[in-house]
């Protein structure tokens, strides 16, 4: 299943047929960082069976991030990105069994710095994309 699929399949209310593929990267940052914040008020709520959905979205959404790297053209940024998101997946299981909102804010955390970056390379990517 691609990136675009996936994105799809985890959340079917947003049309992104249109997204290029850095806004796509863009959708599943902000897609992953909503699950999270889905999760942690329904474990406020004590609502463990749809705090459990979302997290396992979550790591729907990191996965596809993961599988989006491009280890060739990447190299080191790519290797330590794939160890964070590996890093990410253990965390967000840890929360799920663990009931731990620390964890899950301390993903969505790591998540908004990678976002942040990714959102500054905004106009470079699509130029880039339009050069070549």
């Amino acid at each position: 299943m691609n990136g675009l699929q996936q994105y799809q399949r985890i959340n079917t209310q947003t049309s992104i047929t249109d997204a290029d593929p850095h806004k796509l990267i863009q959708l599943l940052y902000q897609g992953a960082l909503e699950r999270i914040n889905m999760a942690k008020a329904k474990l406020q709520a004590k609502d463990y069976d749809g705090k459990g959905k979302l997290i396992m979205k979550a790591l729907d959404i990191v996965g596809a991030l993961r599988g989006y790297l491009d280890r060739e053209r990447g190299g080191e940024l790519s290797e330590r990105l794939d160890a964070l998101y590996e890093y990410m997946e253990r965390a967000l299981w840890e929360a799920n069994a663990r009931n731990d909102i620390e964890r899950l804010d301390e993903v969505a955390g790591l998540l908004r710095s990678i976002k942040e970056g990714w959102d500054g390379i905004r106009e470079e990517a699509v130029s880039q994309r339009h050069v070549g």
